[in-house]
């Protein structure tokens, strides 16, 4: 499980980097929606796509707008809103 809130979106790009940071599969990420959306140049940034495969469970923080784009960047992950819990 990979907790990533309330950080600099540089910390965010350093875990999802794929020439930066090796993830394993099966990862759960908790992280604010708005730092993830900016990270990942609106879910469209190809550096950070293939780290985002491997997500499983995917938690976002502060509001998440459903969207195409977020569920094709993170297509294995199911996608929560930890707020509702």
């Amino acid at each position: 499980e990979l907790v990533i809130i309330d950080v600099h979106d540089d910390y965010i790009e350093q875990f999802l980097f794929d020439t930066k940071t090796y993830l394993q599969s099966n990862i759960i990420l908790e992280v604010s929606y708005e730092s993830l959306q900016r990270a990942t140049h609106n879910f469209t940034r190809n550096a950070t796509r293939i780290n985002c495969t491997k997500i499983n469970k995917l938690y976002l923080h502060g509001g998440s707008k459903s969207s195409n784009s977020l569920q094709e960047y993170f297509p294995y992950a199911k996608i929560c809103d930890p707020d509702i819990f």
